[in-house]
């Protein structure tokens, strides 16, 4: 389905918005769902992001440059997403002053994430980022594996099973 410039994306669970290697035609906004955003690797992927309704999702860097990306894009649970295209994108910059500033707003959200995420890894300990996770998003444990959680947080599985003991 098209409405304009955008369009409508269905993505069942476990199945994939973009995949490491490839290079991010799409800025998405989640209408409905959950994704993680993780770095494949042959042991445990490597998770380092999770994007809620609401909300912009994109490997954004790859999105900018248009070269491909080193992580992937997962739906956690049945998702929708409404997308507009690189080209659509440049497109609607040049021409609308709406457009722009919806642009900026997505930019500026993407960047406040990566922001948040990184200061808190240099200023909270492990279990103050779960803590501050769970204040923010208590409904994701519902739908999130504790595994992608911990690799979120960066501790293994064990050391998060020991910090929900310690603080229950």
């Amino acid at each position: 389905m098209i409405t304009g410039n955008y369009s409508l994306l269905n993505l069942k669970k476990k199945k994939l918005l973009i995949e490491a290697g490839k290079t991010e035609k799409y800025l998405s906004f989640i209408d409905k769902g959950i994704f993680r955003l993780y770095i494949p690797r042959e042991s445990e992927d490597l998770t380092f992001g999770f994007a809620f309704e609401g909300n912009f999702i994109s490997a954004y860097d790859s999105f900018l440059t248009q070269m491909p990306c080193t992580y992937s894009i997962q739906a956690l649970v049945d998702t929708t997403v409404w997308q507009i295209s690189y080209d659509n994108l440049q497109n609607i910059y040049e021409i609308s002053k709406e457009g722009n500033f919806i642009g900026r707003l997505a930019g500026e959200s993407l960047y406040l994430q990566k922001a948040r995420r990184e200061i808190s890894f240099l200023t909270n300990s492990a279990e103050e980022r779960y803590l501050a996770l769970f204040s923010q998003k208590p409904e994701l444990f519902k739908y999130i594996p504790l595994k992608y959680i911990a690799s979120y947080i960066g501790i293994t599985p064990q050391a998060l099973s020991r910090i929900r003991k310690r603080i229950t």
